[in-house]
């Protein structure tokens, strides 16, 4: 709430006259604010499909702006990104995304528990599609069954 001073006499007893007038800086402020936190956090925001990636002693490498995740689930189902899709539109629904090129790499999550079988299945409809440049994805870091494999034995 704000007042303004006006003509008065300042022996006159009465109030200062009230504003209703809103004061929107601090609202701006939270906005901008709030909108600064989204760009920032949005990029940050990939592929949320929960799937238990396998790890790899591979040294990670330079991933483009906007990847193309594709997913296998534990329960064989596939999907772009985070949508759902059979696997018979999976090339389609791949050539019709905003940037369709057959150069683009695909990166293909599966999880540890899917059949080898069934990933391969999933690289040979991409290849037939004409989608050959595809890199599977694993989390960084050492297994622990393959780190207790190459220690050497002790005496």
């Amino acid at each position: 709430m704000g007042a303004s001073i006006a003509e008065h006499d300042l022996d006159d007893d009465s109030d200062f006259a009230e504003s209703h007038e809103i004061n929107v800086t601090p609202f701006i402020d939270v906005i901008l604010v709030l909108l600064i936190i989204f760009m920032v956090a949005a990029p940050l925001s990939t592929v949320d499909l929960p799937i238990d990636l396998p790890t790899s002693t591979a040294t990670p490498q330079k991933k483009p702006d906007k990847p193309t995740y594709v997913s296998i689930k534990p329960d064989l189902s596939v999907a772009i990104g985070e949508n759902m899709v059979k696997r018979v539109d999976l090339v389609r629904s791949l050539d019709a995304m905003a940037d369709a090129s057959k150069e683009r790499y695909i990166f293909l999550r599966a999880d540890r528990a899917v059949p080898y079988g069934e990933l391969m299945d999933v690289l040979e409809i991409l290849r037939a599609g004409g989608y050959s440049k595809i890199k599977l994805v694993a989390l960084e870091g050492v297994p622990e069954a393959a780190a207790a494999q190459a220690a050497p034995a002790k005496p």
